[in-house]
C-alpha cells in the first residue's frame, strides 16, 4: 500500500538554521531516500518551495477564487513529502521516524487512495 509522509516544519525556524545545520538534516534526507531506493518502497518525494509560493484554489458553487500562500494559517507549513509503498501502516510509521525533522515540525502519514 502506498503512504504519502507530509512533513511539516516552521519555515522560519528553518530558514534561521546556519549552512552545517541545513547540510547536515539534508544529508540525513538523502541518505533516508537511498535507504527507501535500496528497500524498495520509494515511490517519489520532493521538497517544497516555502508557501509565499504557494497558491490555493477554491471551487465554491461554480465560483473559482485564487488565493496566494497555503490554505491555512498555522506556525507549521508543509516542507516537502516522501511516498513509499510499504506493506502497512506500520512501516510507514518506521520510515517516518526515520526523517530528520527533528524538533522542527512533524510527519503527517497518509494512505493513498488510488483512484
Amino acid at each position: 500500500m502506498e503512504y504519502v509522509l507530509l512533513i511539516y516544519n516552521s519555515e522560519e525556524r528553518w530558514n534561521a538554521l546556519d549552512q552545517a545545520q541545513e547540510e547536515q538534516i539534508m544529508a540525513a534526507h538523502y541518505a533516508l531516500m537511498e535507504k527507501t531506493k535500496a528497500d524498495g518502497v520509494y515511490v517519489g518525494g520532493e521538497r517544497l518551495t516555502d508557501t509565499p509560493m504557494a497558491t490555493t484554489v477554491r471551487n465554491h458553487g461554480g465560483k473559482i477564487t485564487v488565493t496566494d500562500g497555503p490554505f491555512a494559517e498555522t506556525k507549521e507549513q508543509l516542507g516537502g513529502y516522501y511516498v513509499l509503498d510499504v506493506p502497512d501502516l506500520d512501516a510507514a510509521i518506521a520510515y517516518a521516524g526515520m526523517l530528520p525533522h527533528g524538533d522542527l515540525g512533524s510527519v503527517e502519514i497518509r494512505p493513498v487512495f488510488s483512484m
